[in-house]
């Protein structure tokens, strides 16, 4: 196979909603077991076809040298872009799981009271409402602060402090691997897929 490896493709459901991003072995093994079709998004079509179509259409039009492709004994296969589940319906759960370091994500490694940007070894997780006055571990109650802030609003409310929230802590509404492409470079052919500014 050629340096084609390094590519990634979106996956959709049978709904077409995106669901997954795979890397190049994973979705050529979708597409070879009758699990998902290509959408062909080179020629705009968005024409959907098996494996056996897809092979068919790069014997015919063979994938030039600027192309992401693989090669095989006989032939050089183009990567799909985008690749549609046949029969999977549902949606991964949106629940993003509650850590450090999707904590610092959703706060852009930022402290929320003075709104200065840190490293992750420069930031702590503070709790808006402590904990002795029964501030829950949540999202709704933990934001990420710096050391200094942290340690000025100690174990006060922040109007006690007279330090205030730049932003409402609030559950983070994005799925882990479309959230991973914000800001990053993607084929903007999943863009028709992908609602990247709703996260």
């Amino acid at each position: 196979m050629s340096s084609g490896l390094k590519y990634r493709v979106l996956v959709l459901n049978r709904l077409w909603q995106a669901v997954n991003i795979v890397g190049v072995p994973r979705a050529f093994s979708l597409l070879l077991q009758d699990h998902a079709k290509v959408i062909n998004t080179f020629d705009g079509s968005f024409q959907m076809m098996d494996s056996n179509q897809w092979l068919e259409l790069n014997e015919l039009n063979r994938p030039s040298e600027e192309e992401a492709f693989v090669q095989t004994v006989r032939l050089r296969i183009r990567i799909p872009k985008v690749l549609l589940l046949r029969h999977y319906d549902q949606l991964p759960s949106q629940e993003v799981k509650f850590t450090r370091e999707n904590l610092f994500e959703r706060d852009s490694y930022r402290c929320q009271y003075c709104g200065n940007a840190f490293k992750a070894e420069q930031l702590n997780m503070d709790h808006v409402i402590p904990r002795d006055r029964g501030g829950r571990t949540s999202w709704e109650n933990i934001v990420t602060s710096c050391i200094k802030c942290n340690s000025q609003k100690a174990n006060r409310l922040p109007h006690q402090a007279s330090m205030h929230l730049i932003r409402k802590p609030e559950r983070p509404r994005w799925r882990p691997f479309i959230s991973s492409l914000i800001g990053q470079k993607y084929d903007h052919d999943w863009d028709h897929f992908l609602n990247i500014k709703q996260y």
